[in-house]
């Protein structure tokens, strides 16, 4: 698989700080890959996702040393307007990227900025909104919708522009958890049947460990553990970096000191539910 996100001992610091705010960060992203970018606020990976969408060093100043490629592209030397195609972002609040009068017109906003021809553009807002489950409310006013289908509405006008890559920013953070993990199922779906390579942060981890191929964890700017979920939760240095191990990791993690932990290790309650087995009395 290609590499559609590399970066090599990368680091930044803003201009008016003193303290770098990713240091010596490298990291690789193939083609088709889920990654859950996880670490405690203030860690870097704001500074870190600024750097893979252009905003750093295009929008924000300060010094650099390393690289960040996109698609093979150095974005240090990458326009905004070309990265804006192969990069899309979609906000922990989507009331932040949706203002148009009605929800088919946001989502070919960005096609009709970059002058699209009208049956290409009618093509691919059809196909954004059927995949995101959003083509029934095409005429209605974002402001009317909910947060769960705001949310769709952002990631439709995304998805409209057919970036390689979609970096999201807490994308769960305002949902309800079943709305959440039909989130995380279209994400799924995104990979599935367009190929994309998606950059999650999410601190929910529990929502995303059953998708994600890998989870990046950040601690003061530099990686502190690039693994599988199953590598990365069950290791014994998670918690200690400030992460939210779900639920079900630390429960096997307790049943194991008893001798009774399953053989495997498990991601998700119905993997667990279907492998332990209840003894009446």
């Amino acid at each position: 698989m290609a590499d559609v996100v590399k970066a090599e001992r990368y680091s930044f610091r803003y201009n008016e700080s003193k303290k770098w705010a990713v240091k010596d960060f490298d990291l690789t992203v193939k083609s088709g890959e889920i990654v859950v970018l996880a670490g405690p606020s203030g860690c870097g990976k704001s500074t870190l996702l600024r750097s893979v969408n252009g905003l750093i060093p295009h929008m924000y100043s300060g010094q650099t040393e390393g690289s960040v490629s996109v698609d093979g592209r150095a974005v240090a030397d990458t326009p905004m307007s070309v990265l804006a195609q192969e990069v899309g972002l979609l906000f922990q609040n989507p009331e932040n990227q949706i203002f148009m009068f009605s929800v088919e017109r946001d989502v070919a906003f960005g096609l009709e900025n970059l002058g699209v021809p009208r049956a290409e553009m009618r093509e691919r807002v059809d196909r954004a909104m059927r995949q995101m489950g959003v083509t029934e409310l095409a005429s209605r006013a974002p402001h009317e919708l909910s947060d769960g289908q705001k949310q769709r509405v952002a990631l439709a006008g995304v998805v409209a522009m057919n970036p390689k890559l979609i970096i999201l920013d807490e994308p769960t953070s305002l949902l309800d958890p079943r709305t959440a993990l039909e989130l995380v199922g279209l994400l799924e779906r995104l990979r599935k049947e367009n190929g994309t390579t998606l950059v999650v942060v999410e601190h929910r981890l529990d929502l995303l460990v059953t998708v994600a191929d890998r989870i990046v964890v950040m601690s003061d700017g530099t990686k502190v553990l690039d693994g599988t979920p199953k590598d990365v939760l069950f290791g014994d240095l998670a918690e200690g970096y400030g992460i939210s191990v779900p639920a079900i990791t630390r429960l096997q993690k307790l049943m194991a000191k008893d001798g009774r932990a399953p053989s495997d290790r498990l991601l998700s309650a119905g993997e667990l539910a279907r492998m332990v087995e209840v003894v009446p009395p």
